[in-house]
Parts: C-alpha cells; sequence; structure tokens
C-alpha cells in the first residue's frame, strides 16, 4: 500500500507515533512510504528511514523546491507544506495509480485496507466531512460562489492519482490561491473543496476521520453506541484536529493516554532499532533515496 506524508520538522516526533501506530494495527503489511517536503535535514530523513525499515516497509523521499508556495498564507500550525499533498499527482511516480495521505497527527487504531481498495469509480478523491450543519453552512457562505455542499477535512485523502492527472491543474491552484488569499482560512482544506468537493467520495468520520475533539458529540448524537470502546475497536483514524496537540503538555483531551501508549511504544521502538542496526552493520544507515527534487513551476 502506497501513503504520502508531507511536514516540516516540527511534526518529525508525532509522525513517528503515527507510523508505529500504523504499523501495530495493521500487521503483516508492507508499506511504500512517500515523504514529500522542502528543508528536512539527513540526519531527520536517517531517523525516519531506520524506523519505518524496522517495521518491514520503505521510505522514499521527494523534496520540493524552497520557494514553491513561497507566497501562499501560512497560519498557526499550518506550514506550506500542507499545500504539498494537492501538488501529488504531478510529484509522485507515474506507476502509482493511488495513494493515502495520513496527517501526521493522526493515530491508526484499526486496519486500513478496506478504505485503501475503495471503488473511486470516477471520483478524484475519497475524505470524510464533518456531518454538522452548521460547518457546511459557515463555509459554503465563505467561500461563495463555489458550490459545497459538504467540507471535507484533508488530513486523511484516498487519492486517484491516475484521475488526478487527467483532471487537476496545478495552475488552477495556484490562481485559486492568488484569488482567495485573504479569506482562506484552513487553506489546503479550502483549495479541496472549492475545486473538487463534487468530485470527492464521502466517506464516514466516524470510521475515517474521527475528530478527537468532539467524543462527547459523537457519542451523544449516536445515543451512546460511539462510546471509547467503539472508537478503539471500530474507527481507523482518530484525528487530533485543532491548536491543542496530544504531544504537547498542556493537552488535556479525552484521548491523551491512549496517544502517550502509542507515543511510549514509537520512542522506545527507536531506541532498540538504533541499537539492532549498529549491531548489524557496524555503522548507521545511508541517506535513503531521493527520488527527485523538483520545481512545480
Amino acid at each position: 500500500m502506497n501513503l504520502l506524508v508531507t511536514l516540516d520538522s516540527n511534526y518529525i516526533r508525532p509522525l513517528r507515533v503515527m507510523l508505529k501506530s500504523l504499523f501495530l494495527n495493521n500487521p503483516g503489511e508492507k508499506f511504500q512510504i512517500y515523504l514529500l517536503h522542502t528543508s528536512l535535514k539527513d540526519e531527520e530523513l536517517q531517523s525516519i528511514d531506520r524506523f519505518v525499515s524496522l517495521h518491514d516497509s520503505s521510505l522514499h523521499v521527494i523534496r520540493f523546491e524552497e520557494d514553491c508556495f513561497d507566497d501562499a498564507p501560512v497560519l498557526l500550525h499550518y506550514t506550506k507544506e500542507m499545500y504539498f499533498r494537492l501538488l501529488a499527482f504531478k510529484l509522485l511516480p507515474e506507476t502509482l495509480d493511488r495513494v493515502l495521505y495520513l496527517d501526521p497527527d493522526i493515530l491508526v487504531l484499526n486496519p486500513i485496507k478496506e478504505l485503501y481498495e475503495t471503488d473511486l469509480n470516477g471520483y478524484l478523491y475519497a475524505a470524510a466531512y464533518r456531518d454538522k450543519m452548521s460547518i457546511t453552512e459557515i463555509n459554503r457562505i465563505r467561500l461563495y460562489p463555489y458550490d459545497i455542499s459538504a467540507y471535507f477535512n484533508s488530513g486523511v485523502l484516498l487519492m486517484n492519482l491516475e484521475r488526478l492527472r487527467v483532471e487537476a491543474d496545478e495552475t488552477e491552484i495556484y490562481r485559486f490561491v492568488e484569488e482567495n488569499r485573504s479569506r482562506l482560512i484552513m487553506p489546503d482544506q479550502d483549495i479541496l473543496n472549492a475545486l473538487y468537493a463534487k468530485k470527492i467520495k464521502k466517506l464516514d468520520e466516524l470510521y475515517y476521520n474521527y475528530d478527537a475533539r468532539f467524543y462527547r458529540y459523537y457519542k451523544h448524537s449516536t445515543d451512546g453506541y460511539f462510546d471509547m470502546d467503539r472508537v478503539i475497536s471500530e474507527t481507523v483514524f482518530l484525528h487530533f484536529c485543532g491548536k491543542k496537540k496530544p504531544w504537547t503538555k498542556k493537552y488535556s483531551g479525552v484521548f491523551y493516554s491512549l496517544y502517550k501508549h502509542y507515543e511510549k511504544q514509537a520512542f522506545s521502538d527507536m531506541q532498540q532499532g538504533r541499537i539492532v542496526m549498529e549491531n548489524k552493520t557496524g555503522k548507521t544507515l545511508k541517506r535513503p533515496k531521493l527520488l527527485w527534487a523538483k520545481k512545480t513551476v
């Protein structure tokens, strides 16, 4: 299965936690992980590569030019790397027909194969949206005149690369940013929804993009059905959306202990893996292979 991640140095630690949860809850699966970035250091890439290799999977690094999207809006915890998933169809190898993008602030709680093999049937993406009328209405008004029937979250995106290469246009993305920069609040999601909302297959957020902030809302809206046990046994992606993140000291959400559980395993593995690798080879790993460095304009 092909996975895509995009990040800067600030998200390396949560990336390891996300990957650890992925490997633990998908036993026997081998992943091809594509990492898009502009500025990660060699030692950071080596550390990620070592971790991925320990779990019988492969890391492929693709570097963007530094000036790509330099003029695009960047807000608080939204970095310019968030735009890169929208250009994945241009940067990933043409041999790939699909890829699953995951934000680093996610825990993977159950197997992903069923989602990965979803029939996209002409859709460009599959994604979940927040099933709250108020959220949809606010974003419909904010992004008018673009026709938005649902506001999809971009943190989990199954991409139909074959169709995207035919139908998506990078110049359209740049033009949208230039013309709407003053009203972009969640920039990558705004682009995704304004340009492609009608070509996105809907996924159930309770299973494929559960917002960790809304545990009580989800439980109440399902008459108690989606309680903590149900989340652990059935939710695939638990997403720590928003400004408050579980790897920070001030976080106090209901899933904090669960996150710390995976975090502990991720970093104990890193220490054990370093010892194993050095004992086997007598030297550290070489820099992971850079597929290519490409400027998109």
